[in-house]
């Protein structure tokens, strides 16, 4: 059980892209070279589920081996990537607790954001190194019991979050946070990834 990243983004509404205002990731299962690529493709991948998050949302969604815990609180997003075995419900009081001490820290400052910040890393980086283990997490569930009052949605997968007819290929593309490394890597991911078929 382990968390990738947490991020803190500024939602902007469905037809701008968000502002970064915080990340934290922890890479050390992927090769040296690989750590670039994987925290770009997070980034990007984030973006564009906090897009897809109404203000009041939380969300489950799939992507690869990987879940994307996130929650829009009024504006502020934050969204957490693990593995399928950490539990969602430890997942979501690390989403709570982070938006709870970056908006404690920033109070409404963060609405001013017009670019990305990084005045968020220092949350996400105590999240990420405190929460590494659900037991940890799991003690903040007497005081977030808001969680059981909420909905929550979960999509199979990333795809799912996308709009008609779009497609994660084509957003690769577009992509102004992915480097042409980055989405070399992905589409030669995809290509290996896809089932070979017998003649």
């Amino acid at each position: 059980m382990k968390v990738t990243s947490v991020t803190l983004l500024k939602h902007n509404g469905e037809n701008t892209d968000p502002f970064l205002l915080g990340n934290a990731v922890e890479l050390s299962s992927f090769g040296f070279f690989q750590r670039g690529t994987v925290k770009e493709m997070l980034v990007f991948v984030s973006r564009t589920i906090c897009k897809r998050t109404a203000n009041g949302v939380r969300q489950s969604v799939a992507h690869e081996e990987y879940m994307g815990h996130v929650y829009n609180k009024n504006g502020v997003v934050a969204i957490i990537f693990c593995d399928k075995e950490y539990p969602a419900r430890s997942a979501f009081c690390i989403v709570n607790k982070v938006l709870d001490d970056y908006v404690g820290k920033m109070g409404d400052a963060w609405t001013g954001v017009s670019a990305d910040s990084t005045d968020g890393d220092a949350v996400c980086q105590e999240a990420i190194e405190k929460y590494q283990d659900p037991a940890q997490a799991d003690k903040l569930l007497a005081i977030q019991r808001e969680l059981d009052e909420t909905k929550v949605i979960l999509h199979n997968t990333i795809d799912s979050v996308l709009q008609r007819g779009e497609k994660l290929d084509s957003l690769v593309e577009k992509s102004s946070d992915l480097s042409m490394a980055s989405q070399m890597f992905y589409k030669q991911a995809r290509k290996q990834n896809a089932c070979c078929g017998f003649m």
